[in-house]
């Protein structure tokens, strides 16, 4: 195994082709071609599947490509540690967020301070968030009531309730509390699967007997906030992720005590990353 055998794999793999891993490597494509394919008849590993133009990558290769992405990070670190230490930290920072509310008041300062780092923010669900992390296709997640295992740092941001919410005039009179034993009275507009808010309102559910059936399942909260506002059922969010909205009352759930935690997470194993240590520390001294 060379260095210059996995490098050849790795740009493969991130830039999905042959031809842009030679332009990004400034080689020749056969020359990139003659790495890879060296590299699985030295170790016996079939690492793409070529299709046409294509390149996809076998289970091996997913796994290789895990790997890859760790030593060639280590590698950077390296690079950093080496340079001069007083060189302004630069470069991307993925984000990964259940709701952008609870990172956008620390972007503003964050860049001021870092102006040389790019910021990438996108929305994902709590399993997805700790999927992405892992894969190293982000570098900061932000998510809800996590158990997110020994691997990832964690920063609380605190806690809030659990609440419920319809289109103004969706429930009769002025009524503001909602049981869970109401709820089955009502359409209801769930999360995705991988969503917290959704698992914990059903786990409570269950807690108390009763069984809630969702009417619509959307994807992200902005997507259940319109649904529920125009008058397709009862949905349900952290309290301190609900937006103030003349269409939509706030309807507390009485009797169930449900809270939702929120934390910014990271692979520990990156600690040392120069654009996650300067976000992770920089949110430490805001949330102290």
């Amino acid at each position: 195994m060379r260095h210059s055998q996995l490098r050849a794999f790795h740009h493969v793999a991130l830039l999905g082709g042959f031809s842009k891993a030679a332009k990004a490597l400034h080689l020749t494509q056969p020359a990139v071609s003659e790495q890879v394919r060296k590299l699985e008849q030295d170790h016996d590993l079939l690492l793409f599947h070529r299709e046409k133009k294509q390149v996809i990558l076998t289970p091996q290769g997913e796994d290789l490509l895990r790997l890859t992405k760790s030593y060639f990070e280590t590698e950077a670190q390296i690079g950093d540690y080496l340079s001069e230490s007083g060189a302004a930290v630069e470069g991307e920072l993925r984000i990964i967020a259940d709701s952008a509310m609870h990172i956008t008041a620390f972007l503003r300062p964050f860049r001021e301070k870092y102006p040389n780092i790019t910021i990438l923010l996108r929305a994902g669900n709590t399993e997805e968030i700790l999927e992405e992390l892992r894969a190293y296709n982000a570098e900061i997640g932000v998510a809800s009531s996590l158990t997110p295992g020994r691997d990832m740092t964690v920063l609380n941001l605190g806690t809030a309730e659990i609440i419920a919410f319809a289109a103004r005039g969706f429930l009769p009179g002025t009524q503001t509390n909602l049981t869970f034993e109401d709820l089955k009275c009502f359409p209801l507009v769930f999360r995705e699967t991988g969503s917290k808010t959704r698992q914990n309102i059903v786990a409570e559910a269950q807690r108390q007997g009763i069984t809630l059936k969702p009417a619509i399942v959307a994807e992200g909260r902005e997507a259940v906030r319109e649904l529920v506002a125009s008058g397709a059922g009862v949905g349900f969010v952290s309290e301190a992720e609900f937006v103030p909205d003349p269409r939509l009352v706030k309807l507390r759930l009485v009797g169930s005590g449900l809270t939702m935690s929120e934390s910014i997470v990271s692979l520990t194993q990156r600690r040392d990353v120069r654009v996650i240590r300067a976000f992770m520390d920089f949110a430490a001294g805001r949330v102290a």
